[in-house]
């Protein structure tokens, strides 16, 4: 279980008052700094987009931000756990609506809140609200009110209106359920369900759960005054009207007594140790009142180890948690512009998080959780709320949805192409690793990883052969990692593993190896060991003979201890005396290549501008054109000291070999990397706009400036680089996750690609 937060009131209130008020703003996505931007942003250049539309209302799709704005709205009569508070004291909660949608799918929100409690007013508005939004998320509506507002919303309105009290909660309930059901070996259409609630949420889950497959005469629905059944007239509208059943059972805990499923959307305590007790063998329990469960897994625990609980709570396994459904589900919609969700798109979604459950779980996830494995099971249900790949998954899930059912107006063809465009929208960093990967795809390598007896690297190797971009070669025991993949539920299948001790090239390798240290220090013997001990000797050997194409490793080993075999083998690239490891540093609005990070530690002029060289070529790899910075705690001679004159002379060896480059110096890292100073200031800069590359005047300051860039500044790295070599040859940091390799393995395939063209 994870460690439980506690919020207070003073932390509450701080969070949503400091600074700018409230959670939200509104920034324009287009210039506005000249008097010709704000007139094509209004008069007299807005007419022409106004036309258009007027001719083809479909424009406003192409025009307008009306395709990527939802418009979250409220009256207020039943927010969380507060009740009937009011559309003003709702408020915060539909900013919060907002930010979720932004921060998990980059959908735009304007919360909207209603004050009146009359459904047709609510209606009404929305109708009048049409042209402004893509799509409606109707928010903390009492039931039965929201049934009704709902269902004349989608008869009227040509957009996507969800209510995300009924629908979200149902689609991340019955994805939970589908997968604790396959764990307990039980069938759908057998088990025997009590839903103990009958507000929004609990008659949605209701309805979702049968059409998966759960059948209705299988469901006893409960409310305040017991059980729903043929006949009874307290209390009743037509949509409980619905699930009344033929029985003789009227409290909860008779209905409850052989059940197989307990699905809770009512209140705290309302089950009891006992009643637990009654259920059927290993029961599913989810009791997802908020803030505070019907039971608690602890008391759940103590009377039924075969148990499997969720909650809505996310100090406990298995949070059901909607924020896992409505922004991916708009997304989809919105993306195909959609005239509606339908029950299609809603099981689409269902299955989509079902199936992402059973998948391999990023580090990245692990670490935001606290725990060091999540793995499909009893306490792992469903994908956490954070998992990045939730809207890679549910998103084209839905949108294929509304596709198939006919609902939707943009059909997607390319469906990598629509994921990548996906990713790009929440980051640059997503966009430039999905670039890397794409280009990889292109021309496929062997990319040998002379680690191959950790887990993290098979994984790795694993998503290489998914990703499509190369084939794996893992130096190791073959049954030590066949020992390794199978505890961990590795699929390897299409990945080589070669063992150096028993290789039928050792004898050949021992003796070029022995022919290029001999004079080194290294005999024929110690050839032998550095091969089959050290496998970053072998991996190497590997590629100066063609078995492989490129080379990943450093995962288990020090940097220099990694290189070091690199330096001993791999010739250098063209004229180059030295390498030097760089960095990518991709931020959300910039991509910067920081070089020398892990190599050199105090370098010359030469090898300055060797370093500038090599890092001119990485990133004109991915068509960047440099604007290079050399690096220093001055501006342009400020200071008269030795350093400035190896930067100077630095800088007049790389125009000397290519004067076509950008770049200037010396300079401090503000100067290189926020226009509006040297604009003001050093007009004479070459560097017009941001530089992109910056050399650091040594190592010390390199390698802290990239640590603190990417722990503090929040930055993605993809890295270390080494530049330099004549062959794709790269080394990590010691411990990367899964993510790092994979992304360093696909950067070699597209350097070792480049190097064997030229």
């Amino acid at each position: 279980m994870g460690v439980k937060q506690k919020v207070t009131k003073e932390e509450a209130l701080l969070y949503h008052s400091s600074g700018r008020k409230g959670k939200i703003e509104v920034i324009p996505t287009k210039p506005t700094l000249t008097q010709k931007d704000l007139s094509l942003a209004y008069s007299p250049g807005v007419a022409h987009p106004c036309l258009e539309i007027e001719q083809n209302p479909e424009l406003a799709y192409e025009y307008t931000a009306k395709g990527n704005l939802v418009a979250v709205v409220s009256n207020g009569t039943a927010v969380l756990g507060l009740g009937d508070i009011g559309a003003l004291a709702g408020k915060p909660v539909m900013e919060g609506k907002g930010v979720l949608f932004k921060r998990f799918a980059d959908v735009d929100v304007f919360d909207i809140e209603l004050n009146s409690k009359n459904p047709d007013d609510i209606i009404k508005a929305c109708e009048l609200l049409e042209p402004t939004f893509g799509g409606i998320n109707l928010e903390d509506i009492k039931a039965p009110d929201c049934f009704y507002i709902e269902e004349e919303l989608k008869k009227r309105l040509k957009i996507p209106v969800f209510h995300d009290d009924q629908h979200g909660t149902a689609i991340i309930a019955t994805a939970a359920l589908i997968n604790a059901l396959e764990i307990v070996n039980k069938k759908i259409d057998q088990v025997k369900v009590v839903i103990n609630g009958a507000g929004a949420s609990a008659i949605a889950t209701g309805n979702l759960i049968i059409k998966a497959g759960v059948k209705r005469e299988n469901i006893i629905l409960c409310d305040t005054k017991g059980v729903i059944y043929k006949g009874r007239v307290e209390g009743m509208n037509k949509y409980k009207e619905a699930f009344a059943v033929e029985t003789d059972k009227r409290t909860l805990e008779e209905a409850m007594d052989g059940a197989d499923v307990f699905i809770g959307l009512s209140v705290k305590g309302a089950v009891t140790k006992n009643m637990v007790k009654l259920m059927a063998r290993d029961p599913i329990i989810m009791a997802m009142a908020n803030p505070d469960p019907e039971i608690t897994p602890e008391e759940v625990y103590e009377v039924r180890g075969d148990a499997i609980v969720a909650t809505g709570r996310s100090d406990y396994p298995n949070q059901v948690n909607n924020v896992l459904g409505f922004p991916f589900i708009f997304r989809g919609a919105l993306d195909v512009r959609a005239t509606q969700i339908n029950e299609e798109m809603k099981l689409a979604a269902v299955y989509a998080l079902a199936n992402l459950a059973k998948q391999d779980v990023p580090e990245s996830v692990c670490r935001a959780y606290g725990v060091k494995k999540l793995q499909f099971g009893r306490e792992y249900l469903i994908p956490k709320p954070f998992d990045p790949r939730a809207l890679t998954t549910v998103a084209p899930a839905v949108a294929k949805a509304a596709i198939d059912s006919g609902v939707a107006r943009v059909i997607i063809t390319n469906w990598e192409k629509y994921k990548d465009q996906l990713e790009a929208r929440l980051s640059v960093a997503r966009e430039f690793t999905r670039h890397i990967i794409q280009r990889a795809r292109f021309t496929p390598k062997k990319i040998v990883f002379p680690e191959g007896e950790y887990e993290k690297i098979i994984k790795a190797a694993v998503k290489v052969i998914e990703e499509g971009f190369g084939t794996p070669i893992l130096l190791g025991d073959k049954d030590t990692i066949l020992k390794i993949a199978e505890k961990a539920n590795l699929n390897i299948e299409g990945i080589e593993i070669v063992c150096p001790q028993s290789s039928p090239n050792l004898d050949k390798y021992a003796q070029q190896l022995f022919k290029m240290r001999q004079r080194k220090g290294v005999t024929e013997v110690e050839a032998y060991r550095l091969l089959t001990k050290i496998t970053n000797y072998y991996g190497a050997m590997m590629i100066l003979n063609g078995e492989a194409d490129c080379l990943v490793t450093g995962y288990s080993r020090d940097y220099g201890n990694s290189v070091r075999p690199l330096l001993e083998t791999i010739p250098f690239e063209k004229d180059y005396k030295t390498v030097s490891g760089s960095y990518f540093m991709i931020f959300k609005d910039r991509l910067l290549l920081c070089a020398d990070t892990t190599v050199n530690l105090d370098p010359t002029a030469e090898q300055l501008a060797q370093i500038a060289l090599q890092s001119a070529d990485t990133v004109e790899k991915f068509d960047i054109k440099p604007k290079i910075a050399m690096l220093n705690f001055t501006n342009f001679g400020s200071v008269k000291c030795e350093r400035v004159k190896v930067i100077q002379d630095a800088i007049k060896l790389v125009k000397a070999k290519r004067p076509d480059i950008i770049i200037d110096g010396d300079m401090q890292a503000d100067t290189a990397t926020y226009a509006p100073i040297a604009e003001e200031a050093f007009p004479f800069s070459e560097i017009k706009g941001d530089a992109n590359v910056l050399i650091f005047p040594n190592l010390e300051s390199g390698n802290i400036a990239y640590k603190l860039l990417y722990r503090v500044g929040s930055g993605t790295a993809i890295g270390p680089i080494l530049q330099g070599f004549k062959h794709s040859v790269h080394v990590l940091q010691r411990g990367s996750d899964v993510h790092e390799i994979v992304y360093l393995a696909a950067y070699a395939v597209v350097d070792a690609s480049i190097k064997q063209n030229i």
